[in-house]
């Protein structure tokens, strides 16, 4: 068996410090180069790999556990990773070519060495592996490749780069500019460290808030525009009706129990009432943007969304009426609240009625649609369609 003992150069620092090329090929060539590098970077620890692999070279012929064995060291390129690994392979090949082995014994310094074992395997089976420690130096590059490693990753994606560097750095600049206009106006730091802390606050939740539902504001807006802008009209609507509620509030509470109540459970039950009729037109305002946008798009659940549309005064209904039975302006044996209950009924029937209808009516639409897509529009033949005929 022939077996091949290899030192691992994979950032080339015997090509940068001692214009040493790979590949390097016999005991003497090899410890002529590393005495190079020792010469050149008395620190580097590469030399110490290929005196081992010199040693281990050594062990190996006067053990005779093989046939034949050599050692060679190859070299990579400063730029680790896609290069550099090309660079070791074409160097491989070459020491393969000059002593085809039946096995390689791969010495390295640590982790990043280490990353061609794979490249390796794919040409030549790894017979064992040695790696060189020189005097605490194995922990301390392995932590430096981890890091280094991860810094790059964070460098280059450009989510994780948003998290770990845009948000910090804008802390720091928002910081900055606060520190600067605190020289001119240093009464008013209180309230720019005020300001300064809440948008931080809001930016920060807002983010989190975001990613931790999937949230994709931007995506929404150009994807779903008329859905979105249709929203945001029902939100305007609610936050109208709630502070009109609010504004009014006296006088519905004096309408409604005759006197102004206490802040508590009763005044909380009584405003809930008062923004009912705005809450469920602001929920309409949202459902119409959706069935346009179903419409638009042929959305095959336009029929749940017009058949949602059609529920919403039994949910009016029901609100209405718990909240006066809760304030015990209503009783479960009146008129009123039998004919509310009744018409909430008849909404819901008709809802279900004419979301069948709908459902069918879909499914009808639908496939004229596509019957239409494959004539052409307004009547004008489908051009792909009539040469896939003529094919």
């Amino acid at each position: 068996m022939r077996v091949l003992v290899l030192a691992i150069d994979r950032d080339d620092d015997f090509g940068r410090k001692a214009g040493v090329r790979g590949p390097v090929i016999g005991k003497g060539k090899c410890i002529d180069a590393a005495l190079k590098l020792s010469l050149a970077d008395p620190e580097d620890s590469d030399a110490n790999v290929v005196y081992a692999a010199v040693k281990l070279y050594d062990e190996l012929k006067e053990s005779g556990e093989f046939d034949d064995v050599e050692v060679a060291l190859i070299t990579g390129h400063p730029d680790v990773g896609v290069k550099s690994d090309m660079e070791l392979t074409r160097q491989l090949d070459e020491v393969l070519k000059r002593f085809p082995a039946d096995g390689v014994i791969p010495v390295t310094d640590g982790a990043e060495d280490e990353q061609i074992f794979p490249i390796l395997a794919s040409k030549v089976p790894i017979t064992s592996s040695r790696r060189v420690v020189v005097k605490q130096s194995e922990s301390i590059e392995t932590t430096y490749y981890i890091i280094s490693r991860y810094v790059r990753e964070i460098l280059n994606d450009p989510e994780a780069s948003k998290v770990f560097l845009g948000i910090p750095g804008f802390i720091l600049l928002l910081y900055g500019i606060g520190k600067f206009i605190s020289i001119s106006q240093p009464d008013s730091m209180n309230v720019i460290s005020g300001i300064i802390s809440g948008t931080l606050l809001l930016l920060i939740g807002g983010y989190a808030f975001l990613k931790g539902f999937r949230l994709r504001i931007m995506e929404a807006i150009v994807n779903e525009f008329i859905q979105v802008i249709f929203a945001i009209a029902g939100l305007f609507v609610v936050i109208a009706g709630m502070i009109n509620a609010y504004v009014n509030f006296p006088q519905f509470a004096q309408s409604m129990l005759g006197k102004m109540p206490e802040p508590g459970l009763i005044s909380i039950v009584l405003y809930i009432n008062s923004i009912n009729t705005t809450l469920m037109i602001g929920i309409a305002v949202a459902f119409i943007g959706r069935i346009i946008q179903a419409y638009m798009r042929r959305d095959p659940h336009i029929w749940y969304n017009i058949t949602a549309f059609f529920i919403l005064p039994a949910f009016w209904v029901i609100l209405d009426l718990t909240t006066k039975y809760a304030l015990s302006i209503i009783s479960v044996h009146s008129l009123a609240f039998l004919f509310e209950v009744f018409g909430a009924f008849v909404d819901v029937g008709f809802a279900v009625v004419a979301g069948s209808f709908l459902r069918k009516f879909t499914i009808e639409w639908l496939r004229s649609g596509e019957g239409e897509a494959g004539r052409g529009i307004a009547g004008v033949p489908n051009p792909e369609k009539k040469t896939g005929e003529r094919a």
